[in-house]
């Protein structure tokens, strides 16, 4: 064969290989646009751990409004309240109401765990919505989740 012919043969080569590698990226981009039509995937749900160590009422008000969310969206969610954060059912805040958020999670079936040395720290107590939990169960929670936020 002439050395034009191998030449045109390897760049053909290359092009069929580069359309191969990049055919699929593109299907998956078709659809991922603003306003595209939905997907007929099949979600697959999610085990999803929230970690609060906050009292500030926005911060944690916001933490169990994703976790409400999230239990709608059909995945399993629990959380942990660690350091401040185990102060949240005492959160009154005329703006963020955490109690009603706490307990729409745990009617949906959200965990909430609060950790036992923190509460002792501030001579309190867990609850029937926070039991008190320990560094164990929240050893638990991250081996067991997919996903991790803190908050």
């Amino acid at each position: 064969m002439s050395q034009l012919k191998l030449s045109a043969m390897k760049k053909a080569f290359i092009l069929i290989l580069f359309i191969g590698m990049f055919l699929p990226y593109a299907k998956s981009q078709t659809n991922s646009g603003c306003g595209s039509a939905k997907s007929t995937e099949i979600k697959k749900s999610m085990k999803i751990g929230i970690v609060i160590s906050s009292n500030d009422p926005e911060t944690v008000w916001n933490a169990f409004r994703f976790g409400n969310y999230s239990l709608n969206q059909g995945d399993s969610v629990s959380v942990f309240l660690l350091g401040k954060g185990v102060e949240a059912p005492e959160i009154k805040d005329k703006t963020f109401n955490v109690i009603e958020m706490m307990t729409t999670f745990a009617e949906n079936k959200g965990k909430i765990m609060a950790c036992g040395t923190c509460l002792q720290l501030r001579k309190s107590e867990g609850s029937h919505l926070c039991p008190v939990s320990t560094l164990s169960d929240l050893y638990e929670m991250i081996q067991s989740n997919e996903k991790i936020l803190t908050f």
